[in-house]
């Protein structure tokens, strides 16, 4: 990395979003109005949420019918169980189960409670509804850019963002389902340290310090702030997706 200085700006009035809304077009809208012109390495962290509406990620739980798992699931969580049964759906394996709590193996590989299913934020529409993850946020991201690129005629980078909890620590923190135009995950091996000791095994997730720092600004409440805009910010690795920040099974020595 580059940057001596990095600028956050909380992108204000951007409205709800429904789906089949073109996030270029509101963000791009957002950013103009704000007089923040988009120049080369620009980021913008966009928020799970307002991508997932956009992309119509909605399932009503009134047409859910739970399977023998999803009840048995449910009465040791003490949660819905149409809840569960999407859940299940959206998941390869249940890692840990106890009241209140559900952790899974998300499709896309992410360890984290309930596959991302979500309630919060998410208007009634009629009925009683989840909100799903994107269905590929690497891909949601790289659309992203290229509608940013064409608008501005510069090449920027583009972060989906969500809150994880994390294993030891108490509280969540914004970590990259998606990106694009960023190296997601930077590996320092063999790098030198201040003493010229070639590192062994440090990789950072520029992709999550991103995301992190960016949740600062949106919140997790009513505060309204889903896109944040970054500056500053200088890298000479290549770009790579945040599906390089997964770590496979067979390293992980947690599971």
């Amino acid at each position: 990395m580059k940057s001596k200085t990095v600028t956050y700006t909380a992108l204000s009035g951007i409205p709800l979003i429904e789906p089949g809304d073109d996030l270029c077009t509101v963000i791009a809208d957002a950013l103009e109005a704000a007089e923040v012109i988009p120049q080369p390495a620009d980021t913008l962290v966009i928020a799970q949420k307002i991508v997932s509406k956009a992309e119509g990620r909605y399932v009503d739980l009134a047409k859910v019918i739970p399977s023998v798992r999803a009840l048995e699931l449910a009465a040791a969580t003490h949660k819905d169980a149409r809840l569960i049964e999407v859940i299940l759906s959206e998941s390869t394996e249940v890692l840990r189960q106890h009241k209140d709590i559900l952790i899974v193996v998300h499709r896309l590989g992410f360890v984290m409670a309930n596959a991302g299913v979500d309630q919060s934020n998410v208007a009634p529409n009629g009925g009683d509804h989840v909100l799903l993850l994107p269905r590929d946020p690497d891909a949601s991201c790289a659309a992203l850019k290229a509608a940013f690129d064409r608008r501005f005629g510069v090449d920027v980078a583009v972060v989906i963002n969500d809150s994880f909890g994390r294993a030891w620590r108490n509280g969540v923190v914004g970590v990259a389902l998606g990106a694009a135009g960023i190296p997601a995950l930077q590996n320092l091996i063999g790098a030198p340290d201040l003493f010229g000791r070639p590192m062994r095994v440090t990789e950072v997730a520029i992709a999550d310090e991103l995301a992190a720092a960016a949740s600062l600004l949106m919140g997790q409440a009513d505060e309204g702030i889903p896109v944040v805009h970054v500056r500053g910010l200088r890298w000479d690795a290549a770009p790579a997706n945040a599906a390089a920040l997964i770590r496979p099974k067979h390293m992980d020595l947690f599971r």
